[in-house]
């Protein structure tokens, strides 16, 4: 197999066309991830001293990523979940299930593109978040630990607000 062919294939799993069901994330390495970041550490903690020595701390220290984007893409206008997606979410299920997790509370993010008006957009975001924590619950998962929410499209992944792969869901270790 030749590298170019490799490198087209890669980007056809990330970017939505969903062509093979084989999970790119696998359930250890969800676990690995979100087992670190429970140990919330440095960046919960408070800053002692003046204002700007404070600000100067915060830009210094790397930025933590709280979130698992699940690679798990949707269709324009849609909420349902393609055989890729399905796969991708087994192997979060697993996760959840794993004793490292079992005493974390998740969001479900939904996302979309701009597409839509900001209100239609909510909705839909909405319903994807939902989509995947009916998903979870009805692979065993308590729904108590587990809380869809949508955001529009206020946080895109890619800049350009229109791009397809801002479709998506990600999950954060809720902290409230």
């Amino acid at each position: 197999m030749q590298l170019g062919s490799l490198a087209f294939v890669f980007t056809v799993a990330l970017f939505s066309t969903h062509a093979f069901a084989d999970p790119l994330q696998k359930s250890e390495d969800i676990v690995k991830f979100f087992d670190a970041a429970s140990e919330f550490g440095p960046s919960r903690g408070i800053c002692v001293g003046t204002e700007e020595e404070c600000n100067s701390k915060n830009k210094q220290a790397p930025a933590e990523k709280t979130s698992l984007d699940m690679l798990i893409n949707f269709g324009l206008d849609s909420a349902e979940l393609d055989a890729t997606a399905r796969a991708e979410l087994d192997e979060f299920a697993k996760a959840l299930k794993d004793s490292r997790l079992s005493t974390l509370n998740f969001v479900v993010e939904g996302h979309t593109d701009a597409s839509g008006s900001a209100d239609y957009n909510e909705g839909l975001s909405e319903r994807r978040a939902r989509s995947v924590t009916t998903f979870l619950t009805a692979n065993g998962i308590d729904p108590a630990r587990i809380k869809a929410t949508g955001l529009g499209e206020a946080n895109p992944r890619n800049p350009n607000p229109f791009d397809p792969v801002n479709r998506r869901v990600e999950m954060r270790i809720r902290t409230e």
